[in-house]
């Protein structure tokens, strides 16, 4: 008989093991089963085209529209009807995903209208200053 001392989360066990003849026998642990082969993306129905939208279409009245690039809230406004902007003038702080970004101008121009408020918060695509 032999005695080992095992030792379990800082607990220690006194074990003792009697061999039981003397031949060894070779024990192989099972074999997982292997995944079944993965199922096909889609079954059935073609794919259809989804028709063709105007929803990002710029028209020459939405020219001087200054629109935001994505969700986020709005920090601070840094410019009011009647200012005077060039190109890179910083007209809105717009803060998305915990990450202040500077909106510039990209054309020069009077502000023509603010159309947000600190505070506020936005979606992409949402009107922010129009510049005529």
């Amino acid at each position: 008989m032999k005695k080992f001392r095992i030792k379990v989360n800082d607990e220690v066990f006194e074990v003792e093991v009697e061999e039981i003849g003397n031949s060894r026998e070779i024990v192989q642990a099972p074999v997982p089963p292997q995944a079944p082969p993965a199922a096909p993306l889609f079954s059935g129905a073609q794919p259809q085209l989804i028709p063709k939208s105007n929803k990002f279409a710029i028209t020459l009245a939405d020219a001087g529209t200054i629109i935001s690039p994505m969700p986020g809230m709005i920090n601070d406004v840094k410019v009011k009807a009647g200012d005077l902007v060039k190109p890179g003038d910083i007209l809105v702080i717009l803060e998305a995903m915990k990450m202040e970004n500077q909106i510039k101008a990209d054309i020069a121009g009077t502000v023509k209208e603010v159309r947000v408020i600190k505070g506020q918060a936005v979606n992409g695509g949402d009107p922010l200053v129009v510049i005529s």
